[in-house]
């Protein structure tokens, strides 16, 4: 699978607001943006990020994200960020993107999440990060993270 042309610039985005925040880049940054765009959507580790809607829908996961959450790339991005966790840890979720917008960033974030199927999994030392282009408009937030432990029962 491969990134779908949207994503290019979106990756720019995301890579761009994480070195801004955190002082370190997420993936090498050599080559062309089309082949940064190629590793991170290839990249071991999930990478997930919504826009600013009421809702906020999710309108990025690389090929691990996908994986995990058992989706396609047309399901992720359609799907409202809220539902990749239970009703029940809803609001554990909505302070850790409140927490996120004030300090810019997050980076010991662990917490259950949900797949499509209804598999659960807990996510641990997650890096949540708030997206914003170079005017510093907010453009949404994303999640990085490389451990989760399957929830059995």
């Amino acid at each position: 699978m491969s990134c779908v042309p949207f994503s290019v610039d979106h990756v720019q985005l995301l890579l761009d607001s994480f070195a801004r925040l955190l002082g370190r880049e997420l993936i090498p940054r050599d080559g062309s943006t089309a082949e940064q765009a190629e590793r991170l959507f290839q990249a071991p580790f999930v990478v997930v990020s919504h826009g600013t809607e009421a809702d906020p829908v999710l309108n990025y996961g690389n090929a691990a994200a996908l994986a995990l959450w058992e989706m396609s790339w047309e399901e992720l991005t359609r799907t409202p960020s809220r539902l990749t966790a239970e009703p029940v840890h809803r609001d554990e979720r909505a302070r850790l993107l409140a927490r996120t917008r004030e300090h810019g960033f997050v980076d010991d974030y662990s917490g259950i999440r949900i797949s499509k199927t209804g598999r659960r999994f807990r996510i641990e030392q997650a890096i949540v990060w708030n997206l914003t282009d170079d005017n510093g408009g907010h453009r949404g937030q994303a999640a990085t993270f490389d451990r989760w432990t399957e929830i059995v029962g």
